[in-house]
């Protein structure tokens, strides 16, 4: 019995019949549940359980076929014998059939039952413990990649995983040591409970992170070492391991950038390059670290030449397996990029220098994988942020031209990314500016705010508000006349606190140059002043009120636009109201209003009524008036004639 199960058969031929005649053999095999429980000899039933798991080890339609016919549960089921050579087969079987992607992972959770006797059984045997860590391993997939949610980390959490699966680290066992190592990296990724619970487990008197330190020596084999130095990085991102802790800097990040090398394996290298980014996606002393650790940047050129022509690989089917995912490789090459150049000018430009990385990036807005396409454009993303390349490798190569493309037909993850980059592209200083605003932008954006994604509508009033900067007249009214009025208001009473304050940021600087200012008012004015009104009235933060008191004021710097507030008594009211506000920053801009008001002498004597300027410009105490140039020009207006209360 024991042979059958450390060599379970094999059916060769399983890939060559038909589904036809696997659905009759697999339902021959289960159709009577009673081979599965107590009546039968534990002989008959552990052989039953190694051929199903024999035939889990065919193609993924046998494994459809298995799944289809009830197999899990009645494998479940069989773990309730108390013999453990067919617990040990039915594992087995389980554990082959919920590693392949086809086998839907909810299966697991179905019955409550199911977790908790499987933490039971965790001190049954060694190949107990291989397989159930190995099964919670691959049926909690919460990863970078995947992004799904933490329920099914927070199942095994509340059932003690932690505290069950720890002393397996140190088990005599290598399978069993790395399949609990693996089961720990998928409970750790962006749990905060989980993570902060690993920080003070002990194993044998030993704190788990140090126990990931030793695990991660180069003496280790490769796969323990990035998985140790996955668990350490999660629990940083989690906030429980500090950033520049030694396990940090001194050995997780110098194991991640050996894992990008060109001597190990092309899965070893995506799987570093992507955890290393995800490490120091938002630690800019972690980017510059690696900046400088063995050349990476320099070492990450060579992900986009893999496999070269004199690749030192031999084995036909490896050579033809990296072949097939060599996307991946750029993909990850792509994100690191993007994490390095995140925060630091001289790193960017170290990038933008590496050899025909410009062009590469241009190559990977177009490639068919979405992901790379996605890759790319973050890495673009990153590299917008400096001013000098914007100015230079941006205009160089003429980037906008394919993520003008990628603006078109993409999905909302995509868009979202891209149009973000876009917001910078169209900054006033961007040579590239002038020929994305040729290229008939404006539809597209305008398009892009009635997406039902809020960082999309978000990023499309962005770009349209830096369109907008110091705009002439003809794009700001293209942009009002695309937009439409009624959108233009949908967008200022959109739920998403973001969408409104870059509405309002948008209309700020639509509303700027006093020719302009008139021109929009005069045909726009009334329900500009409307939305001002409501917004004013309404339940908003002091950031949103301020905004569009500043939209007040540019209002008031119009010629003409300016009667529309001068006529208006409630409009009046509420500047004066918002002047006497507690929060000084309401303060300020009402009195910018005000100021902008009485600038004009005909109008400003409208103002000046003892009643009005009594009630404004003795709300203010004196800390307001030593910081706020603008309120001491309008509490000079008031007192030139000694209105002041």
């Amino acid at each position: 019995m024991a042979c059958l199960l450390e060599a379970p058969l094999r059916v060769s031929v399983l890939s060559e019949v038909t589904a036809t005649s696997l659905n009759n053999h697999v339902s021959f095999l289960v159709c009577e549940r009673s081979a599965l429980c107590y009546s039968s000899p534990s002989c008959c039933l552990s052989d039953r359980a190694v051929v199903l798991g024999s035939l889990a080890m065919g193609t993924e339609n046998n494994i459809k076929s298995l799944v289809d016919c009830h197999i899990i549960p009645a494998l479940l089921q069989g773990l309730l014998c108390s013999d453990l050579i067919f617990i040990e087969a039915c594992l087995r079987c389980l554990r082959t059939i919920f590693i392949s992607p086809v086998t839907p992972v909810q299966l697991l959770y179905t019955d409550p039952t199911v977790i908790p006797h499987l933490m039971s059984l965790l001190s049954r045997s060694q190949h107990t413990q291989e397989y159930i860590t190995q099964i919670f391993a691959h049926c909690c997939k919460v990863t970078h990649k995947t992004r799904a949610t933490p329920e099914h980390q927070t199942v095994l959490f509340n059932h003690g995983a932690i505290q069950n699966i720890a002393p397996l680290l140190i088990s005599p066992s290598y399978k069993v040591r790395m399949q609990a190592l693996k089961c720990f990296s998928v409970l750790a990724y962006e749990n905060a409970q989980v993570s902060m619970t690993l920080v003070n487990v002990l194993v044998d008197g030993e704190q788990l992170s140090q126990v990931f330190v030793r695990m991660m020596q180069r003496d280790k084999p490769i796969e323990m070492q990035l998985t140790a130095a996955k668990c350490l990085t999660y629990m940083c991102r989690a906030g429980d391991i500090r950033t520049d802790d030694n396990c940090i800097v001194l050995k997780t990040l110098p194991c991640l950038v050996r894992m990008c090398s060109k001597e190990r394996l092309l899965e070893e290298r995506v799987e570093g390059a992507e955890t290393l980014a995800y490490l120091m996606e938002t630690d800019i002393e972690l980017q510059r670290i690696a900046s400088v650790t063995d050349h990476l940047v320099s070492m990450l050129a060579d992900y986009f030449k893999y496999p070269s022509s004199v690749s030192a690989i031999t084995d036909i089917k490896r050579l033809d397996h990296d072949l097939k995912h060599a996307h991946e490789l750029r993909q990850a090459a792509f994100k690191l990029y993007a994490s390095l150049g995140s925060n630091d000018e001289d790193i960017r430009k170290k990038i933008t220098e590496t050899e025909n990385m410009m062009d590469r990036i241009v190559s990977g807005l177009s490639e068919s994988s979405i992901k790379v396409r996605l890759a790319a454009v973050r890495c673009l993303h990153s590299l917008s942020r400096s001013v000098q390349q914007l100015r230079t490798s941006f205009h160089d190569h003429a980037v906008w031209k394919p993520l003008m493309k990628l603006l078109q037909n993409a999905p909302d993850e995509v868009l979202v990314m891209a149009s973000s980059t876009l917001c910078n592209l169209l900054l006033e200083f961007s040579p590239s500016k002038e020929p994305i605003l040729e290229s008939g932008v404006i539809e597209l954006l305008c398009s892009l705010t009635q997406s039902d994604s809020p960082a999309l509508r978000v990023n499309s009033i962005w770009a349209l508000m830096n369109m907008a900067f110091q705009a002439d007249q003809k794009v700001k009214v293209e942009i009002v006349q695309a937009l439409g009025t009624e959108q233009l208001f949908r967008l200022l009473s959109d739920p998403d606190t973001n969408v409104l304050m870059k509405t309002l940021g948008l209309l700020r600087n639509l509303l700027s140059t006093r020719p302009h200012i008139d021109q929009i008012m005069s045909s726009h004015g009334k329900q500009i002043m409307q939305a001002v009104t409501l917004i004013l009235e309404g339940e908003h933060s002091i950031e949103v009120k301020e905004q569009t008191l500043c939209i007040l004021a540019n209002i008031a710097d119009g010629n003409t636009a300016k009667e529309l507030i001068m006529t208006n008594d409630d409009m009046l009211q509420k500047i004066k109201y918002y002047m006497g506000h507690s929060n000084v920053k309401l303060q300020l801009a009402a009195t910018f209003c005000i100021s902008n008001l009485i600038w004009n002498e005909e109008n400003g004597e409208e103002l000046r009524t003892p009643g009005f300027c009594g009630g404004v410009v003795g709300q203010f105490n004196c800390n307001v008036l030593s910081v706020c140039p603008n309120i001491k020009t309008c509490t000079k207006a008031f007192t030139a004639k000694q209105y002041l209360a």
